[in-house]
C-alpha cells in the first residue's frame, strides 16, 4: 500500500527534467540571438528567465496532460514494466517534436522577431519550399540540429525510472500519509496542482501569449515565452472577432476605408511596375543611414525619386508583405491572410482596380511555382498571369533552393514586360536575398561580404536591379512608367534600432518615374505597405470609389501612420512615436525619434497624444476586423 507515493515522486522528477530542458532551450535561444537582446540590462534578462518558468510549466502541463493524468491513477498496475514503457514512449512522442520546434525557432527568430505559432506548419506546407530549402537550412544552422540531438539524448538518458525511486528516495512512513484520507488528500493536491499548472496560475483567465507583456517589453517578450506554449495557444485560432470600441460610423470617420476621387482627378494611363525586394530592410541602404551600405544603385536611384524615410512594413514575412503591398491588407491577425480562413474573401487590389482601366497585369516571381501560395494569391488578386520558375523554363539559373537567381530572372522579366501592351501592371518580386543568400559563383568575390550573411546577397540583388533598369531604360514603355520600389519585410539586423519594435519593420518605399521630375524629394511622415495601393491610384488619378485600409501619400501626408501586430500586441507609429496596445494590459508610448531602442516608456506623461493614438489604432483594428469578418473589402 505504501508504493502509491512513488507515482507522484516520479511525476515530479520527470516534469523537472522537462523543465530543465525548456530552460536550456531558452538559454540557447538567448545565446544564439544575443545581438537582439544586447540592449537589455542583465536584471531584466534574469527576470525574463524567472518569469519564463511560468510559461514553461504551463506549456509542459498542457502538452503532457495525458502523461500527467496517467501518473495520478492510484492503481498497482502503475508499477508494472509494460505500463512504464508505455509512459516513456508517450513522453518521448509528445516532447521530442516540441523540442524540435523550440530548436527551429532559435534560428527562425532572426527572421520573424517572434515566437512561432501554428502558422509555421501552414507556411512549410506550400509546394516544395521545405524540401528545397531544408538541406541548406540544416547546413547553415547545423548547430541547431546538434543542440536538438543533445537535448533528445538528455531527455532519453535522464528519464527517471522506478529503479531510481527505489534506490535513491525514501518512502514516507506516516499513518496519515498512508491512510485512505491521506491518499485522497495527496491525490487532490496533485490534481489541483495540475489544473493550476495547466492554466498557468490562479488568475481569472488562463495564461496566454499576450500575458507575457507583463514581464517584458517588445524586445524581451519572446524570451519570456517558449515555442511549445505559443504553438499550443495558436492551435485552431483561425477566426477573429468583431470589436466594438466605438460605433462603426465613428471608426469610419477616424480612419475612412472608402476612398473617393477628387473632382479634379483625370486618369493617366501610365504603366505601373511594383518592385518588391526580398528582405531589403532599410538598415542595408547607405543613403538612408548616412553610411556606405550595400546598395550603390538603389542609393543613386533614391536621389531621383520620392522617398519615404519613415516607411514601415505591415508584417514580418513575405506571406504577409505581398497581400499588404498588392491588396492593402495589413497583417493584423495571427494567421497570414493567404493561409487564413478568410483567404477566399473578396478583396480590392491594384490589378483588379486597374483592370477596369484596360490594364493587363502579370506577377513575376522567380520562385518555384507554389511557393508561399503566391501563384494562387495572384489569381485571387486579379492578375492576368503568373510568371514563375516553371514559366522561366531554364533551370541552369536555378539557385538550388528557392528559384531563379535575380539577375537572369529580372532580365527575362524586362523581355516579358516588353511584350505586354500598354497600359500594364507588372509586379516583380525578387528572391536571391532570401536565406540561404546564394549568389552565382561568378559573383562570389564581387560584392562586399559585410558583417551579416545577407549583406553579399543584398549587393547582388542591388546589382541585378541596376541591370534591370539599364535594360528597361532602352525600352519604349520605360519613360511612361511609374516604378514603386519597396521590400516585403526586414531580415537580419545588427544595429540596435533595427532590432527594436519599430526598427524591425523599417523598410524603403520609393516612387520613381523617369518622365516626372516632380516625383522627387524626401518625406519624413510615416507611411506603410498598405498605403501603396491608394497612393498608386491617387497618382494615376483613378476616378472611381474603392475600398482601402491605407491612405494616399499624396493627400494629407501629415496624417501618415503605420500599424503592425506581433505577439498579440498592436503597434501604431506616427510622428516619431510608437504606441503599443495590449489587450487588457498596460499600454506603452515611446518617442523613438529620440529613444531609438524604446527604453523609456512615456505612458501617462502625454495623455492627449496617447489617447489620440489609442483611438486611431482602435478605429483601425475595428475597421479591419469588421471588413474581414463580413467580407467587406471590396
Amino acid at each position: 500500500m505504501k508504493n502509491f507515493q512513488r507515482n507522484y515522486t516520479i511525476l515530479l522528477l520527470r516534469s523537472g527534467l522537462l523543465l530543465f530542458i525548456y530552460f536550456l532551450c531558452r538559454l540557447f535561444f538567448f545565446i544564439f540571438n544575443f545581438s537582439y537582446f544586447s540592449g537589455v540590462d542583465t536584471l531584466t534578462i534574469l527576470k525574463t528567465f524567472f518569469f519564463g518558468l511560468r510559461y514553461d510549466i504551463s506549456g509542459i502541463a498542457i502538452s503532457n496532460i495525458i502523461f500527467i493524468s496517467l501518473h495520478l491513477l492510484p492503481f498497482r498496475f502503475f508499477y508494472q514494466k509494460i505500463y512504464q514503457k508505455i509512459l516513456k514512449i508517450l513522453f518521448l512522442l509528445v516532447n521530442i517534436p516540441f523540442i524540435l520546434l523550440g530548436c527551429i525557432d532559435i534560428g527562425l527568430f532572426r527572421f520573424t522577431s517572434k515566437r512561432s505559432g501554428m502558422e509555421i506548419f501552414s507556411i512549410m506546407s506550400f509546394g516544395d519550399d521545405f524540401i528545397n530549402t531544408a538541406p541548406k537550412m540544416i547546413l547553415d544552422f547545423w548547430y541547431l540540429l546538434l543542440i536538438f540531438l543533445v537535448l533528445v539524448v538528455l531527455l532519453i538518458k535522464k528519464y527517471p525510472s522506478l529503479q531510481i525511486i527505489n534506490s535513491r528516495y525514501h518512502i514516507i512512513k506516516s499513518k496519515f500519509y498512508n491512510s485512505i484520507v491521506g491518499r485522497i488528500s495527496v491525490f487532490l493536491f496533485f490534481l489541483v496542482l495540475t489544473i493550476i499548472s495547466f492554466r498557468g496560475g490562479l488568475q481569472y483567465k488562463p495564461l496566454n501569449i499576450i500575458s507575457a507583456s507583463r514581464y517584458g517589453n517588445g524586445n524581451t517578450i519572446a524570451l519570456v515565452l517558449n515555442t511549445p506554449f505559443t504553438v499550443i495557444k495558436t492551435l485552431g485560432k483561425q477566426t477573429i472577432e468583431e470589436i466594438h470600441w466605438m460605433t462603426n460610423e465613428e471608426a469610419q470617420m477616424i480612419n475612412p476605408v472608402i476612398k473617393t476621387p477628387s473632382i479634379t482627378d483625370h486618369f493617366s494611363s501610365k504603366n505601373v511596375v511594383l518592385i518588391i525586394l526580398e528582405s531589403f530592410g532599410k538598415e542595408y541602404i547607405g543613403s538612408q543611414n548616412s553610411c556606405k551600405g550595400y546598395t550603390p544603385f538603389l542609393d543613386s536611384l533614391i536621389g531621383s525619386s520620392l522617398v519615404f524615410e519613415n516607411a514601415f512594413a505591415n508584417g514580418k514575412r513575405s506571406i504577409e508583405g505581398i497581400p499588404a503591398i498588392v491588396a492593402g491588407i495589413p497583417a493584423l491577425m495571427t494567421d497570414p491572410f493567404i493561409t487564413s480562413a478568410y483567404s477566399s474573401n473578396s478583396i480590392t487590389t491594384i490589378p483588379s482596380l486597374l483592370k477596369s482601366k484596360g490594364y493587363y497585369s502579370v506577377f513575376f516571381h522567380g520562385g518555384t511555382n507554389g511557393t508561399m501560395g503566391f501563384d494562387n494569391f495572384s489569381k485571387l488578386a486579379g492578375f492576368d498571369r503568373y510568371f514563375g520558375r516553371s514559366e522561366y523554363n531554364n533551370d541552369n539559373d536555378f539557385d538550388g533552393s528557392w528559384g531563379i537567381y535575380d539577375e537572369p530572372f529580372l532580365q527575362r522579366t524586362v523581355e516579358e514586360i516588353s511584350k505586354m501592351k500598354s497600359p500594364f501592371l507588372a509586379t516583380v518580386f525578387t528572391l536571391s536575398s532570401h536565406h540561404p543568400y546564394k549568389i552565382p559563383d561568378k559573383y562570389k568575390k564581387r560584392f562586399p561580404e559585410g558583417t551579416l550573411p545577407i549583406h553579399q546577397s543584398i549587393g547582388y540583388t542591388d546589382y541585378s536591379l541596376k541591370r534591370f533598369f539599364e535594360t528597361a531604360s532602352k525600352m519604349p514603355w520605360y519613360s511612361n512608367t511609374l516604378f514603386v520600389i519597396t521590400a516585403d519585410h526586414t531580415a537580419l539586423s545588427e544595429k540596435p534600432f533595427y532590432q527594436s519594435r519599430v526598427g524591425q519593420y523599417s523598410i524603403p518605399i520609393i516612387f520613381y518615374s523617369p518622365s516626372d521630375p516632380m516625383l522627387h524629394g524626401k518625406s519624413k511622415f510615416a507611411t506603410q505597405h498598405i498605403d501603396i495601393l491608394p497612393s498608386v491610384m491617387d497618382y494615376l488619378g483613378f476616378d472611381h470609389t474603392y475600398f482601402a485600409f491605407g491612405k494616399s501619400v499624396f493627400r494629407n501626408p501629415g496624417d501618415g501612420l503605420a500599424v503592425s501586430f506581433i505577439d498579440e500586441t498592436y503597434q501604431l507609429i506616427q510622428d516619431g512615436y510608437s504606441f503599443i496596445m495590449r489587450n487588457n494590459e498596460k499600454n506603452s508610448l515611446f518617442h523613438f525619434a529620440t529613444d531609438s531602442t524604446l527604453k523609456n516608456d512615456l505612458e501617462g506623461t502625454d495623455t492627449i497624444r496617447e489617447r489620440k493614438m489609442e483611438m486611431k489604432l482602435k478605429s483601425f483594428i475595428q475597421n479591419f476586423n469588421h471588413a474581414i469578418v463580413h467580407n467587406e473589402m471590396k
